[in-house]
């Protein structure tokens, strides 16, 4: 496995002015040095970005998406090493880090080939109004460590299309995919159109800050993303934000009990529940209540919890310290609190490995059910009234996603539009299609992803009103 990354700034793979640890969370051990970027380097980076943009933009979308598709055909030749570096590096099943990998390709030659073009709002009588885009110039990415690599070519691919340049910041404990992108695009992309520079969470504020990025894409916690959003204040730049989760998942009465069960539990836990848009807490009708439990136990008793690089590992480690403890934390508490209806078996080992574990019992308060645990751990609720479970299930500072599940497909469409969340699923959970835009409501952030409103995001709108202008008679 590759184990000598470099930074990217201004087209050349550069080392840090320091190195720091990476640790595999299976073992709790460095497997890799990171290089770590200081003031000088990112502002550098920043330079190399403003200079490089007003040529990109000269481009050609088709240009420019042309050298999108020659990145997705490389990472492609080398997914395999994509895959074991990302189980390394995140802990996740290595099955689970190719789906990833190939998710990532499949969204940047989807994204390379959206473009556009100016929209005629009036052409009559001789007045012509259109409105045409502008990329706004340098942006800047900062991406968390739950899905290092879609997260951020769900951020680059757009900006590089519209005509931007980029800077992008990964999360210190998963910054390596990312590296190995970058040096995938050195060799793809002019010098300063795409760099990276890594960092142990000490430059976001320069970063964020800084007087010549012109936009903001970033992805991680709530409390987080307002400090972003209070740094780009003071330029008044442009900021996207996809923040926390506390997602529901309704279930109606016309289901059957195995069914949903299933449903449930794999929206619930896919990742280790290391997932934005994971099912965090479920309501079920009462009646239902029993068999419900009784089947999701047996899913949660039949996990695999190991080392996301052996074979037949269904969940993999928790990827960090920090997030192992607070897991920890919200699942002792709940279990003194509630009643025990399932937990897996995590080996005795070193790593953060944290068991599937579902809980019944919780009162709405519960800080399990109030709060997003992002981790394998599902609180269950009942429910006997279906205006009551909508109160609660829109109960929360969080609207990110959530899913009802119905038979009758027209009732629980219904169900889910007075859902206040900005994605709402339906018999389906985590469909994430880089066509279809994805965004939050409340204090789950602002500004879309994805599909043509998340290229919107990216560029300045301007409209162009115009009226003919007849001779005077001499």
């Amino acid at each position: 496995m590759k184990t000598d990354f470099k930074l990217l700034v201004a087209g050349e793979l550069v080392d840090g002015v320091s190195r720091f640890d990476v640790i595999n969370p299976a073992t709790e051990e460095a497997f890799a040095q990171c290089p770590r970027a200081d003031e000088a380097m990112l502002d550098r980076a920043v330079a190399a970005a403003k200079a490089a943009q007003p040529a990109w933009a000269a481009l050609s979308a088709d240009e420019r998406g042309a050298c999108l598709h020659r990145l997705a055909d490389a990472m492609e030749a080398r997914i395999e090493d994509f895959g074991r570096l990302l189980t390394a590096e995140q802990g996740k099943p290595l099955d689970q880090a190719m789906y990833e990998i190939g998710g990532s390709i499949y969204t940047i030659r989807a994204i390379a080939g959206m473009r556009l073009p100016d929209q005629t709002m009036r052409d009559e009588g001789g007045n012509t109004i259109i409105e045409h885009r502008t990329p706004l110039g340098v942006c800047a990415a900062i991406t968390p460590w739950n899905f290092p690599v879609i997260l951020l070519v769900g951020k680059m691919a757009p900006c590089l299309i519209t005509g931007n340049t980029m800077v992008a910041k990964p999360a210190p404990t998963t910054p390596l995919t990312t590296l190995l992108l970058a040096e995938l695009a050195a060799d793809i992309f002019p010098a300063g159109v795409f760099n990276v520079v890594c960092d142990q969470n000490e430059l976001g504020p320069r970063l964020t800050g800084h007087p010549d990025i012109a936009k903001v894409s970033f992805t991680g916690s709530t409390a987080t993303g307002k400090k972003v959003m209070a740094s780009a204040a003071e330029g008044v730049k442009r900021v996207t934000l996809e923040l926390g989760g506390n997602d529901a998942a309704i279930v109606l009465d016309d289901v059957p009990a195995r069914i949903a069960a299933e449903k449930v539990y794999n929206g619930a836990m896919a990742n280790a529940g290391q997932i934005c848009v994971a099912i965090k807490r479920a309501y079920v009708p009462s009646a239902m209540y029993d068999e419900f439990c009784a089947e999701i136990a047996k899913l949660t008793q039949a996990a695999v919890v190991d080392d996301g690089s052996k074979q037949g590992a269904t969940v993999g480690p928790v990827q960090n310290k920090m997030q192992y403890d607070k897991v920890k934390a919200l699942i002792a508490d709940a279990k003194a609190r509630g009643t025990l209806i399932a937990e897996a078996s995590a080996p005795d080992k070193p790593g953060y490995y944290i068991a599937p574990t579902v809980i019944g019992g919780l009162s709405d308060d519960a800080p399990l059910v109030a709060e997003e645990q992002f981790g394998p751990v599902l609180p269950v609720l009942t429910y006997d009234d279906i205006e009551d479970v909508i109160r609660r299930a829109n109960d929360s500072p969080f609207g990110l996603g959530g899913t009802v599940w119905g038979m009758d497909q027209l009732r629980a469409m219904d169900v889910a539009r007075r859902i206040d969340s900005g994605t709402v699923w339906v018999n389906q959970h985590l469909a994430i299609d880089p066509n279809i835009p994805f965004r939050g409501s409340k204090q789950s952030g602002l500004g879309s992803e994805h599909g043509l409103a998340g290229l919107m995001e990216y560029t300045q709108a301007h409209i162009i009103n115009a009226v003919s202008l007849e001779a005077e008679p001499a």
